[in-house]
């Protein structure tokens, strides 16, 4: 029933742009927040930015800050990556996760961006 379903991500030329979607259903989403993470091939799974369930709070990793901005639409159940200036390093399977304020945990499937050189 619960389902996180990324989109938006594709092949960019160095100092391009993309824009990732993360579309939730099952859960209340407005009670939920929700962060984007980041994995390379052979590295680990990394925080790369998460903002509050009402989206008046936001971080972000220091490798991204002035060049990505997230942010939901709640009345849409959707939270967004906005990337700029994007780097061959930014190449990554993108995963968004809804986090409750208690146990509460959801991932979804992830999606491709890549950078290239």
């Amino acid at each position: 029933q619960v389902q996180l379903v990324e989109s938006g991500g594709g092949l960019v030329q160095p100092g391009g742009s993309l824009r990732l979607s993360c579309a939730a259903s099952g859960f209340v989403f407005s009670r939920y927040a929700m962060s984007w993470y980041r994995q390379a091939p052979g590295k680990e799974r990394e925080l790369v930015a998460s903002i509050s369930s009402t989206g008046g709070s936001t971080t972000y990793a220091d490798s991204v800050k002035g060049r990505f901005t997230i942010s939901r639409d709640n009345a849409k159940n959707t939270v967004y990556l906005q990337m700029n200036s994007l780097k061959p390093e930014d190449t990554a399977v993108y995963y968004c996760k809804a986090t409750g304020s208690g146990r509460a945990e959801y991932w979804g499937q992830g999606t491709q961006v890549t950078v290239s050189s």
